[in-house]
């Protein structure tokens, strides 16, 4: 099994962050987006924030893969919750163009 970890920034205005927070709680999530996520071989998926940084945790089976993941998302469905998202959302400085989530590198691990 594989971790990535990547992050991304929301917008830095309290009123969206809580309606952020809000669509993510367990009684608000999209089952279809749920489902997408999992077709796509992530087998745990964790979002932390702090101010209006996020870092999402996700462990991966071997069929995973972010192209994979990219092709799942392109049903209308998942269109229709990462235009939502973005709305949300802002790259973090040094995302290329249109780059939303970016891996983050491991600098450390408990030996």
């Amino acid at each position: 099994m594989k971790r990535y970890c990547l992050a991304l920034d929301l917008k830095d205005d309290p009123a969206l962050i809580e309606k952020y927070k809000w669509h993510h709680a367990p009684e608000n999530q999209w089952p279809e987006i749920n489902q997408s996520i999992r077709a796509a071989g992530v087998t745990d998926m964790e979002i932390y924030l702090f101010g209006n940084r996020m870092f999402m945790i996700m462990e991966v089976d071997d069929t995973f893969s972010f192209e994979r993941m990219d092709e799942i998302n392109q049903n209308p469905r998942s269109v229709e919750w990462e235009d939502l998202m973005w709305g949300f959302q802002q790259a973090v400085p040094g995302a290329k163009p249109g780059e939303k989530w970016v891996l983050m590198e491991r600098v450390f691990k408990l030996p």
